[in-house]
């Protein structure tokens, strides 16, 4: 038993394996060769579901209890045939009790209540009133954070590329926008509450109304669930960057920030990760075992996971294909001895 890391590219899943020490890793796959492996998740009954895209053939859910026997969904997540919407890839699979959401590009939400075999749309969002001025960033329009309140499942937030935050306070039937306190992108004429441009959300399951958000103006946290965001960079180079972890046993933070908008690469050609442990109050750099020069690879949104062990391990891959490992909450990391397709997510899962 130990520590499973799902590492999807635009080329398939190679699967990572460690026993729970994570001193030494072997590396399998690909899997689904070809395929871009966009979202992995594992469901309380221990199925994992990766969602898969292909330029031909469209995307998909694959379902596995071993990583080695898949099948398809037969009925995965689509919009009405002939409507306004198309559905291309996959973008986030979330498990939370014994229900399965998944947020898709074109944005959309949809829900499964039988394990991923069948998913409905959550038409309060999906067909919001303002859906027809959502305009898509630069990675398209894509729904790809999905956060559940643990004390209240009928409390969702979602976050769309190039629109916002949204909330649910009923179950998903109506949605209302939530990004008071951050600068919009593209200010539209008709709707105030929409054009701004959220990258990753990260969640305090403690105190569920304590969210952070890696923005493309910033990092900003709430702690009202989103009635308002304050600026939180205190230590930061950036505010720029997309992915945003959290370990849920310290709570210590994690993001890797970028140049800027204009220039999306580490600043200087140093690779650096920044760490919270004051809940976002300030941030310390950390490079140990990470290139400092000359490297100019950046991490996308889905693409850092932490496995909650005690000390947290942190795991990180590059669009050049490096996948980088701390056991130690970021104070030091190893490059991993391979070079794999540009990595699209990072999943970490722990084994009893």
């Amino acid at each position: 038993m130990g520590v499973v890391v799902v590492v999807g590219t635009a080329k398939g899943a190679f699967i990572l394996r460690s026993n729970k020490d994570r001193k030494s890793w072997e590396i399998e796959g690909p899997l689904f060769k070809g395929w871009k492996v966009t979202t992995a998740a594992r469901d309380a009954d221990g199925t994992y579901l990766f969602g898969t895209a292909s330029d031909v053939y469209g995307a998909a859910i694959q379902k596995s209890k071993d990583l080695k026997t898949w099948r398809q969904v037969s009925a995965g997540p689509a919009y009405a045939e002939g409507g306004k919407h198309t559905l291309t890839q996959v973008w986030k699979i979330l498990p939370h009790n014994g229900v399965c959401y998944a947020g898709v590009a074109e944005a959309g939400l949809f829900r499964s209540e039988d394990g991923g075999e069948s998913w409905e749309p959550f038409t309060g969002l999906n067909e919001h009133r303002t859906r027809d001025a959502w305009c898509p960033g630069a990675g398209g329009l894509c729904a790809h954070a999905i956060l559940v309140d643990p004390r209240n499942p009928k409390r969702i937030w979602c976050g769309i590329s190039g629109v916002g935050v949204f909330r649910s306070d009923d179950g998903g039937v109506s949605w209302n926008a939530k990004n008071n306190g951050v600068p919009v992108i593209i200010e539209d004429k008709d709707y105030s509450d929409i054009g701004f441009c959220v990258h990753a959300l990260a969640q305090d399951p403690n105190s569920p109304d304590r969210i952070y958000r890696q923005d493309h103006r910033g990092m900003f946290r709430t702690r009202d669930g989103g009635e308002n965001w304050e600026r939180i960079e205190n230590g930061l180079d950036s505010g720029f960057g997309f992915p945003v972890a959290r370990d849920r046993a310290s709570g210590a933070l994690f993001i890797v920030p970028l140049e800027s908008d204009e220039y999306r690469v580490p600043k200087d050609g140093r690779f650096q990760v920044f760490r919270s442990r004051d809940d976002g109050d300030s941030w310390q750099p950390l490079s140990r075992g990470l290139p400092q020069e000359n490297f100019f690879s950046i991490v996308l949104r889905g693409a850092m996971d932490v496995d909650h062990l005690d000390p947290g391990g942190v795991y990180m891959g590059t669009t050049s294909g490096d996948v980088f490992v701390s056991v130690d909450e970021g104070d030091s990391w190893t490059a991993l001895p391979c070079r794999l397709p540009r990595v699209q997510c990072v999943a970490a899962f722990v084994d009893d």
